[in-house]
């Protein structure tokens, strides 16, 4: 698996694949790969980890499940690869990234890429899918793995802003350090909620006022 992930995460990851509940997660996965599609495809499962360097982490943005629509989930929360049409959540980003960010131009691709180099951890709460089934990797173990993650990151690091995006992102929160980090909260930008407080949140602007007060390089959220 070394190969799917940067070697900074190394000391993270490696203590974390050996546990139990990662051994019977991986050979559920492995099962179901047999049984049906699953998104996404191996080699991008731990796509956030190989695009993100560990000490590189400015900004974690937490998303709840891959999208199970073909072609969609690339292993970056709320991302989908260049080509493929835009997802009504991440037109909502977008959109308040309009409002919020000076001259920043309405994107015509929700490829992600460019953000996780430059150090925003796009991290799935759960990182598969069964092709079609929402939610269908659930409670299987990934919430587990990635609340470790999540934890090891306020734990190790210093000055990242995490953006919490729901209820279900927000719970995240008592995995984190309010006096080492920033703690963002908003709802969900998805359309059943982004207008009761997404819109208008302007995390995209705190999160560069954040780090630069930290004397870190702040994100070019243009993409």
């Amino acid at each position: 698996m070394a190969e799917r992930y940067d070697s900074s995460w190394e000391p993270i990851l490696k203590p974390l694949f050996r546990q139990d509940y990662m051994r019977s997660l991986s050979a559920f996965v492995q099962h179901e790969r047999r049984q049906a599609q699953v998104f996404p495809p191996e080699t991008l499962v731990l796509n956030a980890f190989r695009l993100t360097p560990f000490d590189n982490i400015k900004v974690v943005i937490l998303g709840q499940d891959p999208y199970h629509n073909d072609g969609q989930a690339h292993g970056l929360s709320f991302s989908v690869p260049k080509g493929m049409a835009l997802p009504p959540s991440l037109k909502n980003i977008y959109t308040e990234l309009v409002s919020d960010i000076s001259g920043f131009q309405y994107p015509t691709s929700g490829d992600l890429t460019k953000w996780a180099e430059q150090g925003v951890l796009l991290l799935n709460a759960t990182l598969t899918v069964r092709a079609h089934q929402a939610a269908s990797h659930q409670r299987r173990g990934w919430e587990e793995f990635t609340d470790q993650v999540i934890h090891l990151v306020s734990q190790k690091l210093e000055n990242v802003v995490f953006m919490l995006w729901g209820s279900y992102a927000q719970k995240k929160s008592m995995l984190i350090d309010p006096k080492k980090h920033l703690i963002l909260k908003a709802v969900h930008p998805s359309p059943l909620s982004a207008h009761r407080g997404f819109f208008g949140c302007k995390h995209f602007s705190q999160a560069n006022a954040y780090l630069q007060s930290k004397g870190r390089q702040p994100i070019d959220w243009q993409i």
